[in-house]
């Protein structure tokens, strides 16, 4: 991966947020506050501008570029989260034009780290780790048998969104859904949908 492809990447996930905009509000509606899509669709639009005003050169900065972003231009949870994600992401990987598959590993899993370390949820919390942590594992997996970046781009995208369906079943034991108790059972949730669309769109143009 170069800075090019990450670049395109934040902007395939910036146009799949735009595209399922209304789907993330009603999932947000249904066991939070309604504003989960609103929220990472203009957070997303400042990345996209932010990395065309000012093209960083480095895969880690493209990523650090977008976490703060989001963190300064995203309201609720999502914008901390995602935000930290992508800055412990870009902070991990090496300063260099192209980063390998292999070091992406460290990236994803650093991010992953730095979610829970914020929100505090392990898996079956009924969080966006349900799909995140999976994707690492997977990405992880087919990196370690030789897959390229493509190879695991897509193993990870399948692995998020099995996750993020299985969070149906769930009941929340972390966020706003928590307080809902057993009423958060039967709902898919949000953050999960939303890493989904993250992943999907790195398979995208990996």
């Amino acid at each position: 991966m170069d800075a090019t492809l990450a670049r395109d990447w934040m902007r395939a996930a910036a146009a799949a947020v735009a595209a399922d905009t209304d789907r993330l509000t009603r999932l947000d509606a249904a066991i939070g506050d309604g504003d989960h899509g609103v929220n990472l669709n203009r957070g997303f639009t400042a990345v996209v501008a932010a990395l065309e005003q000012a093209p960083p050169q480095t895969v880690s900065e493209v990523l650090v570029k977008a976490g703060v972003t989001l963190m300064s231009r995203v309201g609720g949870a999502s914008g901390p989260l995602y935000g930290s994600a992508l800055r412990a992401a870009g902070k991990a990987l090496p300063p260099t034009a192209e980063v390998r598959p292999s070091e992406l590993v460290v990236a994803l899993r650093a991010g992953l780290e730095a979610v829970r370390g914020l929100g505090g949820a392990a898996p079956g919390d009924k969080t966006l780790v349900d799909a995140y942590g999976p994707a690492v594992d997977a990405f992880e997996q087919a990196v370690a048998a030789g897959a390229d970046l493509a190879g695991a781009a897509a193993a990870a995208a399948g692995a998020a969104e099995a996750g993020a369906e299985a969070t149906v079943p769930l009941q929340a034991r972390k966020g706003r859904a928590s307080y809902l108790g057993e009423r958060s059972v039967g709902h898919r949730d949000p953050g999960a949908t939303s890493t989904s669309l993250m992943f999907k769109a790195l398979s995208q143009v990996a």
